[in-house]
């Protein structure tokens, strides 16, 4: 036979409940927080409960027009890379607190993490365009912010549809441009200051005979080209000691690849649009350490 609990255990019992309930929700709220920018234009922001803040990016999923079937799994594909961006960028955060001067998180972080969304949205662009349409304008939803205390960002910041106005990485306006109008082997003139210079492969050589129509924007391109290694130079010398054996890696040389990649492939659409577009440009785009 039942018997009716006794109102003291209704009340431990209620309050166990009640307790678990909370735990099991916060339990879900930091799983969704670490979630990132969801391919179906859930959150753009990805938050983590760690000191150092947390990194908010712009929605990309909820501006794309309708993808075609063609593109859907690439489009997808990059749209998942983009949340596994921010989650690294987070992760980075926790990992490097205290390291580096004042710019530190701006420099090895926000503008790599810029750097790397360029690209990942330039071949989301380039996925649609094969079938319809180009979408213009993505990479103004690269730039990224960082929520200083961890809580929700500013109205506005995420997945609005308006990219969010991080301050941009430093430019070197007018910075040294290679003499023959393409990047050869820039940034091999050395260095006073010991910390090495960087060289990449040239890119003008390699590519074919470009139309007319193309040859402003391939030309722009190409000096963007210059300027990234004059910057990446710039930064070897006012980043001497700091971080740790392999900042070097993380916050130049690899933001600079995935600089060349976005410029490369706007190079490679550009001439695309009136003639075949050209191959292989990708594996210009790495870097090396000259000392």
């Amino acid at each position: 036979m039942s018997r009716a609990l006794p109102k003291y255990n209704k009340r431990r019992v209620g309050l166990a409940g009640g307790a678990a309930a909370v735990a099991l929700t916060g339990a879900v709220i930091a799983g969704t927080a670490l979630a990132g920018e969801s391919s179906d234009g859930g959150g753009a922001d990805a938050r983590t409960l760690a000191g150092p803040g947390t990194v908010s990016c712009p929605d990309v999923a909820s501006q794309l027009p309708a993808v075609p079937a063609s593109a859907q799994a690439e489009v997808t594909r990059n749209l998942e890379q983009l949340d596994q961006q921010i989650a690294e960028a987070n992760k980075r955060l926790v990992d490097t607190v205290g390291q580096g001067g004042p710019n530190f998180v701006r420099n090895a972080i926000l503008g790599p993490l810029e750097d790397k969304r360029v690209a990942t949205v330039n071949r989301i662009a380039t996925a649609i365009g094969r079938t319809a349409e180009r979408p213009a304008g993505l990479d103004s939803l690269a730039p990224c912010s960082l929520d200083g205390q961890g809580g929700p960002a500013a109205p506005g910041q995420e997945g609005s549809g308006g990219a969010e106005t991080a301050a941009p990485p430093a430019e070197d306006a007018g910075g040294d441009t290679g003499a023959g109008g393409g990047d050869a082997g820039a940034g091999q003139g050395g260095d006073a200051s010991g910390a090495g210079t960087v060289s990449c492969p040239d890119v003008a050589s390699q590519l074919p005979a470009v139309p007319a129509s193309a040859q402003a924007e391939v030309t722009r391109n190409l000096e963007q080209l210059d300027q990234q290694i004059a910057e990446a130079n710039k930064r070897l010398v006012d980043t001497v000691g700091q971080g740790g054996p392999n900042f070097v890696q993380n916050a130049i040389l690899g933001p600079l690849e995935d600089k060349r990649v976005a410029t490369v492939n706007r190079i490679a659409t550009a001439i695309g649009r009136t003639a075949e577009r050209p191959a292989g440009l990708d594996s210009l785009a790495a870097c090396t350490l000259t000392k």
